[in-house]
């Protein structure tokens, strides 16, 4: 029940995001496009009610009740900048708008975006490490909640694999490759 929750929040998510977009740029409804937009955040908030209610209906975690976690993390850490990319090739398809820029493939400015996607892969583990912790002590009950430390020890072993890939390049740049003749 959870497991097609989580998918139907996904499908919201996007959803939103492209009603929000096409009254924005197709049909000229600008303040009808920024509702749209601005409301994603409800289907994070209807999320984690749905995944509380069922735990403190007595259910078992389960990894849907981790990914829940997990997904409000994520849509909070980068909800925006999942915002911006869908606009901006919006934009540009639709309303003749710029091109969207390219993401730094090399030198200081693809290190510089490795660290900052590494950021906010932190911010979001913070989030759902704050949830998932939360729904740890709401249950108070170890074997129920077996499966929520446990997601929380995964995401951590590849949150310290993320900063060690990201700031890799910080100190050993991407260098651009020589062009042959």
């Amino acid at each position: 029940m959870i497991t097609a929750f989580i998918i139907g929040c996904e499908i919201g998510f996007w959803l939103f995001v492209l009603i929000g977009l096409l009254c924005r740029y197709i049909f000229r409804l600008k303040k009808l496009g920024a509702i749209f937009l601005i409301a994603t955040p409800l289907i994070d908030l209807a999320l984690v009610i749905a995944t509380i209610y069922d735990l403190r209906g007595g259910a078992t975690a389960t990894f849907a009740h981790s990914l829940a976690a997990i997904y409000i993390g994520v849509s909070i850490a980068w909800g925006h900048r999942m915002i911006k990319w869908a606009d901006e090739r919006f934009a540009h398809r639709f309303a003749g708008g710029p091109a969207p820029a390219r993401k730094p493939k090399y030198g200081k400015d693809h290190a510089r975006y490795e660290r900052n996607g590494w950021l906010h892969h932190l911010l979001a583990w913070v989030i759902g490490a704050a949830i998932l912790y939360g729904m740890i002590l709401m249950v108070g009950d170890a074997v129920r909640t077996e499966v929520l430390f446990n997601t929380l020890r995964l995401w951590s072993i590849i949150l310290v694999i993320d900063f060690v890939v990201s700031f890799s390049y910080s100190l050993w740049p991407r260098a651009k490759k020589a062009e042959s003749n």
